[in-house]
């Protein structure tokens, strides 16, 4: 085979002078070996499934990962104008690389010249009728989203075992609330039994009472390192779950099917637990402000209400209420007086008309009449007698006098 065909020619390679203990080779001489031999194999043609791709307009950096065994390489482009605009993770594709050595770093780097898309890639295709299935079923439809508990009693949590992940929630949570409660099932993340694990987490910590939150976290990874949470199983165990499910998957760019169908999507572990549970000092704080505001507002309701009363106070009438009834009495007693000098004066003119009219009764009466000497002649009958000429011979007579009464009889006619 020839350079051109991508492969090195081993008659090509010039044979090296022998290293030896005694005449040891300098670093930068088997830097520049390196550089000199892996340059001899110039470039070559690989094909893959694109498991990581950013693209930033001056650089393009990405990883490619063998379709069936476990093995992947990252390459990189500072000219990535003539590299294909619409790639994305999963895509099939054969890319032209060049190895080079940097004996400065000592590091190997591929840069790609050209890539060329095959095909969608199979896993990005199954996940994305998938996604489409559970638009279609319902499974991400908000309405059927649980709301998060304000406090929950005690949070259930899935995650790798002395991960990252597990290590931000517990401590970002129980700073938050020092008092929270977990029960946390530790299970595989990735590999072929990580989802059945995940999901007998799952349907265990769903059968707690006493849990009324789920976290299912993992720190961020290449797209197949987080291809289990988008496994069909375990998101339907999710979307059946009667407790409240948070995925708190990769980071936040990533988006497995387990985000779309959890009734909430934690962008990393650290922001599930914001989620979960309120920030103690910020709900003390948020309780000051609220006390302080009302302490302002009555402070202020009883400053205007004082105004309001010293204005009402400073009206005359408010500034001396006794006036008005001082007014009052003193008029009182003015009408007072004169209706007793009306009586009096009343009372004293009856009193000069009934001492008038008494002299008159008293002209006019008999008995002033008898006491000037005149008497009263009355028969047996009590009849006044007038007429001397109508009495009879014998006939008995009363005499009234001006003090008492006699009886006479008529003598003769």
């Amino acid at each position: 085979m020839t350079e051109e065909d991508g492969v090195l020619n081993p008659d090509l390679v010039t044979p090296a002078r022998t290293s030896t203990d005694l005449d040891p080779w300098p670093v930068a001489t088997l830097g520049q070996k390196l550089k000199d031999y892996i340059a001899r194999l110039g470039t070559v043609w690989i094909e893959g499934e694109l498991s990581q791709l950013s693209n930033k307009g001056t650089s393009f950096f990405a990883d490619i990962k063998d379709l069936k065994m476990e093995a992947r390489v990252s390459v990189h482009s500072w000219n990535p104008g003539s590299l294909p605009k619409d790639l994305k993770v999963g895509d099939r594709v054969i890319a032209l690389v060049k190895p080079e050595f940097w004996p400065k770093s000592g590091k190997l780097s591929l840069n790609v010249f050209e890539i060329r898309k095959v095909g969608l890639g199979d896993l990005l295709e199954r996940i994305e009728r998938l996604r489409q299935l559970f638009i279609s079923e319902g499974l991400t439809d908000p309405a059927r989203k649980q709301s998060l508990p304000f406090l929950p009693n005690c949070i259930g949590l899935i995650t790798g075992k002395d991960s990252d992940a597990e290590k931000d929630v517990l401590q970002n949570v129980s700073r938050r609330w020092s008092e929270a409660k977990f029960r946390v099932i530790n299970t595989k993340v990735q590999g072929d039994s990580a989802a059945a694990e995940v999901i007998a987490a799952v349907k265990t910590l769903d059968a707690d009472p006493e849990v009324d939150v789920i976290i299912i976290a993992r720190g961020g990874g290449a797209f197949m390192d987080l291809v289990v949470f988008s496994d069909e199983a375990l998101c339907r165990a999710v979307a059946a779950c009667q407790t409240p499910v948070v995925s708190a998957i990769g980071h936040e760019a990533d988006s497995p099917l387990l985000d779309i169908v959890a009734d909430v999507r934690a962008s990393t572990p650290t922001d599930a637990a914001k989620h979960v549970v309120p920030d103690v000092a910020l709900e003390r704080s948020r309780i000051q402000e609220a006390l302080a505001r009302m302490l302002t507002r009555v402070s202020q309701f009883i400053s205007t209400q004082s105004d309001l009363i010293a204005q009402l106070r400073s009206r005359p009438m408010l500034a001396n209420p006794f006036g008005f009834i001082d007014d009052q009495a003193v008029e009182l007693d003015r009408e007072r007086n004169a209706v007793r000098v009306a009586i009096n004066l009343t009372l004293e003119r009856a009193a000069a008309d009934l001492s008038s009219q008494t002299q008159v009764l008293r002209s006019l009466s008999p008995q002033s009449t008898l006491d000037r000497g005149y008497s009263v002649v009355r028969d047996d009958k009590g009849h006044v007698i007038g007429d001397a000429a109508k009495l009879k011979a014998g006939q008995k007579l009363k005499i009234r006098l001006a003090k008492g009464e006699i009886d006479a009889t008529v003598d003769k006619n």
